[in-house]
């Protein structure tokens, strides 16, 4: 595991470094890029906000691993998950308010003080004091999510008066950088976590002068602003209106959550499934951030290519995808049908399997008949995306109601192999 944790994280790497050369040697430098004005306005934005998104993913490897170093079960780990996610929530819903009411400046410290509580927080080993970090936890995300932005683009239009269309290229500059900041934060986590001599807490304490640093870099470099508060009900009120009244809201917000859900659950599984083997947590957690990096590259060549224009390379390695894919699925879904459903059960069980399975194919399929053809093409493609990001959904629902019976592991070598049907 160890060899293999190490390999993947090179050979990932490798592939961001060599696409993102070959798309900075194709793309000419915008305009907003030679503005020297700008450029300082964005390093100052960048200094503080980069320590701060540092910080936090120095935390991400060990997380887990901590509580467990703690002798805390399973369940109790969950709990703790569960009341971080939640404060999240809460305040993020009053993050906005909160952070008119203080000040943009002001809530970014505020937000290094507490993610520093937050951190401290985990040299305890009492259970209560651990939830009240997450609650500080809580905080701080629902503060880093909001004030940062909240300042950036106020001084961007109020003060500086820079054009609007350049706040895009900073946000996805710094979406870059914070996929670069995850994956050396991981390997970074690893090193303390393995040379300091504090064990799975090393990498939170190493967060602490980051983020007293990025606190002391607003204090200094950034001037302070406010807007016009809104009234908390009047914030709930028209986002539930807008939510309503465009399916396109309410469409992208299912997306979202049927999507996200799967990754937080994903965040609690990944530690307890991989580090019994040995895994070096922070370069598995550095290859994972790197993945994501070269999803986030792909994504930028794609939409790099004018709207319209053909890309058969592209969709043709996305279609190895899916039938790398396949060879996947079929012989797991044919060894759960084995173990899951009773022998004498199977064919009406399987028949109920094809309704669905088929209808969604003939709607599909009607869809795409009455479009245009490339419109249709790229609708459908979406909602299949749509409808796998369901079925994972399905599969980690099945994947915690059967992980520890033992009839559903993987079958041994010895067994028949599977031919899949046609």
């Amino acid at each position: 595991m160890l060899v293999t944790a190490y390999l993947a994280f090179v050979g990932l790497l490798a592939s961001c470094l060599g696409l993102e050369l070959s798309r900075c040697r194709a793309k000419p430098p915008g305009r907003a890029c030679s503005n020297p004005s700008f450029l300082r306005f964005q390093l100052d934005f960048y200094q503080v906000y980069f320590l701060a998104l540092a910080a936090d993913w120095l935390q991400a490897p060990y997380l887990y691993k901590l509580y467990q170093h703690y002798y805390f079960l399973e369940g109790q780990i969950a709990i703790l998950y569960v009341c971080g996610l939640a404060s999240t929530v809460l305040f993020g819903l009053v993050a906005s308010s909160l952070v008119d009411r203080l000040g943009r400046k002001n809530s970014c410290v505020l937000f290094s003080l507490t993610y520093s509580l937050c951190c401290l927080t985990k040299l305890s080993q009492d259970y209560f004091v651990l939830l009240v970090g997450r609650a500080l936890g809580g905080l701080s995300t629902a503060l880093l999510f909001s004030a940062f932005e909240a300042w950036y683009i106020h001084e961007h239009v109020e003060r500086h008066d820079f054009p609007a269309e350049w706040i895009p290229a900073t946000f996805a500059r710094a979406a870059f950088w914070n996929h670069v900041l995850a994956v050396v934060a991981g390997v970074a986590a690893e090193a303390v976590a393995s040379w300091i001599g504090l064990g799975p807490v090393a990498p939170f304490v190493a967060a602490i002068p980051l983020l007293a640093l990025a606190g002391a870099l607003a204090l200094r470099n950034w001037e302070e602003n406010y807007d016009r508060q809104r009234a908390f009900s009047k914030t709930c009120a028209g986002g539930l209106h807008c939510l309503l009244s465009d399916r396109r809201v309410l469409l992208l917000g299912t997306i979202q959550a049927l999507f996200e859900s799967v990754i937080f659950i994903f965040v609690f599984l990944w530690t307890p499934v991989l580090d019994p083997h040995g895994a070096p947590l922070g370069i598995v957690f550095s290859s994972f951030m790197a993945a994501s990096l070269l999803g986030s590259s792909l994504y930028r060549i794609a939409t790099s290519k004018s709207p319209g224009q053909e890309s058969p390379v592209e969709s043709f390695i996305a279609f190895l995808l899916i039938e790398l894919a396949c060879g996947l699925y079929f012989p797991s879904m044919s060894f759960l049908r084995r173990k899951v459903i009773p022998e004498t059960e199977q064919a009406g069980v399987l028949n109920w399997f094809r309704v669905p399975l088929h209808l969604l194919a003939c709607l599909g399929l009607l869809v795409l008949h009455d479009s245009d053809r490339k419109t249709g093409t790229r609708n459908m493609f979406s909602i299949c995306s749509a409808i796998m990001v369901m079925a994972l959904l399905a599969v980690v629902g099945l994947f915690t109601v059967v992980r520890h019976d033992a009839e559903l592991r993987a079958p041994s070598p010895a067994e028949e192999p599977y031919a899949p049907e046609l």
